[in-house]
């Protein structure tokens, strides 16, 4: 279980995960042996994932993101699986869920321009038999992106 200081932690790495280990002992007022001891048992334990830098996709010319809505008439482990290393492959795939509702999945996929997004697809529905409903909706402008958990919210 976390504590009050294992929250300000997170809170904190995950504004910036190169805070050094000093930084981090002296904002929740330990020493840094301690200190490190509780980040490595959040490594251990899963909470604490990864510390990776943030990039944008615009000034590197992936500015089209994609929220696909698939549907399928496949459902066999064997199928699931194979799908599920296909995408793993596909670097443009940010993120890939499996659904409750009208769709069994979403993909959100960041590329360069529409005929990126078609190659995309194409290589997808190729690779893929059995995807019965593909269905594609663009974001025209970027309201609110964060990768920060609530951790203290209310």
């Amino acid at each position: 279980m976390i504590d009050k200081i294992d929250q300000k932690l997170l809170s904190l790495l995950q504004e910036d995960c190169t805070l050094s280990l000093q930084a981090l002992a002296d904002a929740v007022n330990l020493t840094t042996t301690p200190c490190w001891k509780r980040l490595k048992r959040l490594e251990d334990e899963g909470i604490i994932r990864g510390r990776v830098a943030l990039l944008n996709g615009e000034k590197l010319g992936l500015g089209l993101t994609a929220f696909m809505l698939i549907k399928t008439q496949q459902h066999s482990s064997a199928w699931y699986s194979q799908f599920v290393a296909v995408v793993e492959e596909m670097p443009e795939v940010l993120g890939f869920w499996r659904m409750a509702g009208e769709y069994d999945y979403l993909m959100q996929v960041q590329v360069a321009d529409m005929k990126r997004y078609d190659d995309f697809y194409k290589r997808l529905v190729n690779r893929m038999p059995g995807l019965s409903d593909v269905t594609s909706s663009f974001a025209m402008e970027q309201i609110k992106y964060t990768t920060a958990l609530p951790i203290n919210a209310p």
